[in-house]
């Protein structure tokens, strides 16, 4: 259809597969005592990152469910949606925060690797199976949240989301000090 871009799926599989690598090394080089150091530029420990990281990958099954409804329905649907989580943008914050703790926490940086690769798997599966209009579809999402959420987004946007996500808090890291 005219005007519809498609994603290069193979980079986004690529993209995937370098984020997934490289968590597992980072998880691999890294003693307890270096994932308690805290980290650059948040509150969060190393480990604590490493977790929020992971949180990426995860929240983006949720969030492809929400484009698969919200690209349906018609635009303003969404924009409300968006303009509500944009409103608590505070409390979702705090969440953020103590979630990435006390997971970081919780779950063992071991554990941490093997939900990275599940997830990073089942993301791999539904990209290959999504048709480009599918991937074209859209919704309005809270660009307040994450600096990587636009006003409006598409399916193929958020399968890049995580990764961009990653990139940004990977140098935030201070394994290598």
């Amino acid at each position: 259809m005219a005007g519809e871009m498609h994603m290069d799926r193979d980079a986004t599989h690529h993209e995937l597969e370098r984020a997934r690598l490289d968590f597992r090394r980072l998880i691999e080089r890294s003693d307890p005592a270096t994932l308690r150091r805290r980290s650059n530029g948040t509150r969060w420990s190393n480990r604590e990152l490493l977790f929020h990281m992971l949180l990426g990958y995860l929240i983006v099954r949720a969030l492809l469910r929400l484009v698969r409804v919200f690209g349906r329905l018609p635009r303003p649907a969404s924009r409300a949606y968006a303009w509500l989580l944009n409103a608590t943008t505070r409390p979702f914050d705090a969440a953020n925060f103590l979630g990435s703790y006390v997971a970081g926490h919780v779950i063992g940086p071991d554990r941490m690797t093997v939900m990275f690769d599940h997830v990073v798997d089942k993301l791999h599966r539904r990209l290959d199976a999504e048709t480009d209009h599918n991937l074209d579809r859209g919704m309005h999402y809270p660009f307040r949240w994450d600096p990587f959420f636009k006003d409006y987004m598409t399916l193929a946007d958020i399968y890049r989301f995580p990764t961009q996500h990653y990139d940004f808090h990977r140098r935030q890291l201070t394994l290598d000090q």
